[in-house]
């Protein structure tokens, strides 16, 4: 009977562990689909949404942060087209802390949603994109040199590599400190935008490195993440991956 029982020990534990690390791998991966190109409206509305699955962000500590603040639930999707990426955020809220009416302005000292995209990762270069409830932008490049990060604005900006995005507000209005129920943030970024960092269009099976953010400010600060970092969101090491379907 002993030895039966020790076979199929051994065999169960080692399903156990082979779970166990196809989730941890899973975790860290994210499979973005393919779609034919729409306009976006900041609701989500268009159909070619319902093709994929949304994914959470958590909240976990900022910098010089103690402990995380208040969470709120935040998810995003994404999708992929021929010419670019597609991003759907949806985040519940109480208060819109939003007063930056400039594009290109510190948006992250308000509430923002951020993409970091790091699609070579034989060079410390990737994409970060903020936007906030209000609709003002943020798009730099960023060289991350042992640390030390720099943004870098596009030097031409026009409709050959500009951004479309549209945000909306639920529950109340789309103006500074309303009381709401929430925001939606969809956006799309050429790759263009993304020259040189990206030359031709992703391929299926192609892999990037990123990660998805949001900052709250409502009574106390809280910062989200898909993949978790130390605080900064610049530690770029730590990106999940994405794979285009």
């Amino acid at each position: 009977m002993l030895k039966k029982i020790i076979p199929l020990f051994i065999l169960l534990t080692g399903v156990f562990y082979q779970s166990q690390a196809s989730g941890a791998a899973s975790d860290s991966t994210l499979i973005v689909k393919k779609t034919t190109d729409f306009k976006v409206d900041g609701e989500g509305n268009a159909k070619n949404w319902a093709a994929t699955n949304w994914f959470n962000l958590n909240v976990q500590t900022g910098p010089r942060q103690a402990a995380p603040g208040k969470s709120f639930p935040t998810k995003v999707k994404i999708l992929y087209s021929d010419k670019g990426v597609y991003f759907l955020f949806d985040c519940a809220d109480k208060k819109l802390t939003a007063t930056i009416t400039e594009d290109f302005g510190t948006l992250f000292k308000e509430d923002v949603v951020e993409v970091f995209l790091w699609p070579d990762t034989s060079e410390p270069i990737y994409l970060e994109y903020e936007i906030s409830p209000l609709d003002y932008e943020l798009a730099i490049l960023v060289p991350n040199l042992k640390g030390r990060a720099q943004g870098w604005r596009p030097w031409f900006y026009n409709d050959s590599n500009r951004v479309q995005h549209a945000t909306s507000v639920q529950g109340g209005q789309k103006k500074s400190m309303a009381a709401v129920e929430g925001w939606k943030a969809e956006f799309f970024i050429p790759y263009t935008l993304m020259n040189p960092i990206v030359q031709s269009p992703p391929k299926s099976g192609t892999k990037w490195r990123g990660n998805f953010y949001r900052i709250d400010y409502d009574s106390e600060t809280a910062y989200y993440s898909w993949k978790k970092t130390s605080g900064s969101f610049h530690e770029f090491n730590k990106f999940g991956t994405l794979i285009f379907e």
